[in-house]
Order: C-alpha cells, then structure tokens, then sequence
C-alpha cells in the first residue's frame, strides 16, 4: 500500500538531510506505529505520505514515495484525498467550518459525495467516534480532546484507504484515547485500512500495532516487529523500561503479556505501605469556584487546596472542566466563590501582579509567544516581572534548554517551546504553578527532562499542580493526585492510593504488579531489591 523507495529529503537551507536513503514498505491493512525522538522526523515522514512534502513544505525530495500506486511527487495532497486522510498534532489548525457536523461533511462535500450517502456516513462516524451528543456544538467552545476526535472522525468519514495520524492521542483522557484507538482497529481489522500512526504515549497504542518504524535521528529507519524494534530502541515506554531493568531479552507488548512473564518468574513483589509526603504550609485555598460559560457549568462549586513543596495532579475525562478550573485559579477567568494565595484573590490584580501570586502554562505554550526571537522573548518577561537582565534567560538554562538568542521561538521543539514559556512564567517567582497538560507532544526523554524541573520547583517550595492525561507521568512527578468529573473534584488523595485504586488511571506497573502499591518502574527496581 506505501512503499519508501531510497527517499532522501531536506527541508529549504538545512544542510542534514531528515530522511537519508529510507526505504520500506506498509502492507495493505496494517497498523503501523511510527516512534522516535522529538525532531526525529516522525512528522516529516507522515507528511511524505500525503504529499505536504514536498507540496507545502518546500525543500529537496529525492526517490520515491508511492501510496496505492500513486507517486506523491506527482501528486499534490488534493489530489491524494480520496486516498489518504491526514490529521495532524493540531486539529484547531486544520478546521474549516463552525461546527461538528459541518467539519464531518466538510471533506464528502469537495470529494462530491451524495447528500443521502453523506448524511449516514456522518451519523455512522459521529458514533464511531464517541462524539454524537457534540454534532451541534461549535468547534471553538470544544475541548482539545474533544476537536481532537472531530478531526479523526472528519477523515474518516471520506472513507481513505490510508489513514495518516500525528499524535491522535495526545489530547485525550485515558478512556477516550482507548476509545479511538479501539475505533481504529476495528477499521485495521474489519475494513482492511491501512494505518500510519506517530505517537509518543506508545502504552497506548504498541500491543495492536503490526510494525513499528523507528526514526533515530539520524536520517535512517528501522522497520520491523514492535517487540523487537522497541528491544533495541531508544524509545522506551513503561513496559520496555521494565524488560530493560528486568534483563527481558524482548518486549511485552501489553499489560497482560508483561504480568504473565513476571508472575512466571516470580517477580509480584508483595503489597507493602508506601511512605507519603507530609504537605507543606497552604499556598492556595480554593472555596466553592464556579466557572459558567453560558448555561455551561464547566466547574461546579469546587473546594481545594494546594501545599508548598507538594506536587498534585489533576486528572479527569476531556470535557470535565480541568482547565477551566486551572484559569480561575490563576485568576484570569471570571468565577464565582473565592480563590485566595497569600490572602490575595488572583483574579483581583493585574496580569502581571497575577503572576507573581500563581502563574500558568496553557496546554498550548506556543499561545504566550509572539515575538521574533527567544532572546526577545526573554527580555521581555524580564521587564514585565520587574526582574533583573538575565533572568529569564538564566532559568531557561537551568531547565536544561541552550538555544541561540535570534532564534525564532516558532523553530524550537515542543520541549523547548514549553521550558521557554516556563522560563518566562518563573521569572516573576510565583509561589504557585499550574501546568494544563505541559506533556502533549513530548517524548519520553523530554517528558523525564520536565519531570526534574517539577520536582526542582517543589523542592523549592513552590505549589505545583498540573492538570495531565498522561496517567504515566502523573505516577511519576505526583505526590497527591485529584479526580475531576463534571466540574467536580470527585475523589482525591495521594498519588498511589488513588491511581492504583482505578482501572482508568492506574499507570502500567500498577496493573502489572497487582496489588502492590506500584507505580513506575523506579518503584519496582526498589521493591524487588
């Protein structure tokens, strides 16, 4: 169905190819997982498929890639559309009409579908998708995850034989990311479409994949059985962590393969009390916030607070109001009830006062930069934040990013986007942080780099909560974690008691090493020594 023929490309001006002489081929039908680093040209590689490179991006294509028959040097992505469905890492982006029904018959429409076909292909998606009750809503008012599921759901109502996906996940709560991904295996293995899927959160998807590409970085790719490319990867998901530290000469594919493989060699460590963090002194008090939009009630009356020195996540379903809750406590969004830190209400001050109180870094960082270089961008925060030359520039250094002053903020990575933004909310020292879903879009070793900057901030003695989906790294950076549902904080407690306490949110080590009190593989390696 896709075939690499010796494909060389380089996008205008770089002097390093991102794909150097690649070449393999997709089988019709299958599931194929593309993994590697931040820049490691994953999205590159997708866009070949259907023809954005090199169409829209400009730069040197050389060999070639054909998809059903078709060179995509030859042909432009309109001309691919019926072939090949893509949706990138941002849906928001990629929307062209108002609402969720209008942007599901969008594409039949300019592919000249018939009106009564139309109508049941978008009422057969809507419900494949899990997203019926939203075919009236404006995209705008929509949650990432929630747009993020319109957008796979507009593709596939076109009916492609290929279905390109750059981080469909990434924006998705634990169920609804099972959800898709059980959507789209069932149209791997009950429709025969072909499936060419990145992803950095590879628990997710690994155990239904039927090849894997690794991207090194190189310029090269590795194409083979998932258990055996992610053996020899640098790639590595909780369960290849675990088969590392454990000596397992292969990887288990799934929770399941891994508990049996453990329980056969007697490895359960037995359950055993887990020490918890004793909170600091209270950085944030939160009494009966409300957030309405509309007749919307996205936060219902919610009561918290947050420690210094603790770091608590915020987990819940896409749509439960978790952001909303993050901005009223930031003190940018108008709410009821009282939200106060160091006596003082946020929502109170200006902006900049705001920040030296509780300061926020937005699921999309890239939204606070505007400016032509990160050098600029630096300067700025500074003035605003009353703080000295340098500063700015200082923090980012210490959270492990080195970049050139004159570049252009838009040419950093996703990590570097996100610790360039952190950087500029630090500099006004706030004693609280609130992070909305900081992990989208980074790989493991980014995810790993931010874990530290975290656990930095609380040994300093900062409050940190962050609202995440990546049940993972919650396990790893939280002392206590909450459970928002419906606007509501619906159970709370810390990090272990309450993730091994849930099938959706529990991390893989809690599943494999049930009932011990596991969260990640650091905690096995301690419980079994």
């Amino acid at each position: 169905m896709i075939t690499f023929d010796r494909v060389s490309f380089g996008y205008p001006g770089a002097t390093v190819p991102v794909l150097d002489d690649v070449s393999f081929h997709i089988a019709e039908g299958d599931l194929c997982l593309v993994i590697g680093g931040t820049g490691s040209g994953k999205s590159t590689l997708l866009s070949a498929i259907n023809g954005l490179v090199p169409h829209f991006t400009g730069g040197v294509l050389a060999g070639r890639v054909l998809v059903a028959g078709r060179d995509t040097a030859r042909f432009r992505p309109r001309d691919l559309a019926e072939v090949v469905g893509y949706v990138g890492q941002d849906p928001l982006r990629g929307f062209v009409t108002d609402t969720v029904a209008e942007e599901v018959a969008y594409g039949m429409e300019q592919l000249g579908v018939d009106p009564v076909a139309m109508r049941k292909r978008v009422e057969e998606t809507l419900d494949l998708m899990g997203i019926a009750e939203l075919r009236h809503r404006p995209l705008a008012d929509l949650s990432g995850g929630q747009q993020q599921r319109v957008a796979i759901a507009a593709v596939l109502a076109a009916r492609p034989q290929v279905l390109v996906l750059d981080e469909p996940t990434s924006a998705l709560d634990p169920t609804a990311a099972a959800d898709v991904l059980a959507a789209i295996t069932t149209l791997v293995h009950e429709v025969g479409l072909t499936v060419v899927l990145a992803e950095h959160r590879l628990e997710r998807v690994m155990h239904a994949a039927d090849a894997v590409l690794w991207l090194p970085g190189d310029g090269g790719v590795t194409v083979g059985p998932p258990a055996e490319v992610l053996a020899g990867s640098n790639i590595a998901p909780p369960l290849a962590e675990l088969a590392h530290t454990l000596g397992w000469p292969t990887v288990p594919l799934s929770v399941r393969d891994a508990r049996r493989r453990a329980l056969s060699e007697g490895l359960l460590p037995a359950p055993a009390p887990r020490i918890t963090a004793v909170p600091g002194e209270t950085a944030l008090v939160a009494r009966g916030v409300e957030v309405r939009y509309g007749a919307l009630r996205a936060v219902a009356g919610v009561d918290l607070e947050l420690h210094r020195g603790t770091v608590t996540t915020l987990l819940g379903r896409n749509g439960s109001g978790k952001s909303s809750l993050l901005w009223a406590l930031q003190g940018a969004l108008t709410h009821a009830g009282e939200v106060s830190v160091a006596g003082v209400d946020p929502s109170g001050l200006s902006a900049s006062d705001a920040r030296r109180l509780a300061t926020l870094v937005p699921q999309t960082a890239a939204d606070l930069l505007y400016l032509p270089s990160v050098g600029a961008e630096c300067e700025l925060a500074d003035r605003d934040a009353a703080a000295p030359a340098g500063t700015t520039a200082a923090l980012l250094a210490r959270l492990g990013v080195s970049v050139e002053p004159e570049r252009d903020p838009r040419d950093l990575s996703e990590g570097q986007r996100l610790s360039l933004v952190l950087a500029i909310q630090l500099s006004a020292e706030p004693q609280v942080v609130l992070l909305d879903e900081p992990t989208r879009g980074l790989d493991y070793a980014a995810k790993a780099e931010l874990a530290a900057v975290i656990a930095e901030l609380s040994r300093a003695g900062l409050a940190v909560l962050v609202s995440t989906h990546d049940v993972e790294f919650a396990a790893a950076i939280g002392d206590r974690a909450l459970l928002m549902a419906d606007g509501e904080i619906i159970a709370e407690g810390d990090s272990a008691s309450l993730l091994t306490s849930s099938v959706a949110y529990a991390p893989q080590m809690a599943k494999v090493f049930a009932p011990a009190a596991v969260l990640t593989v650091a905690d096995v390696a301690r419980w079994l020594a």
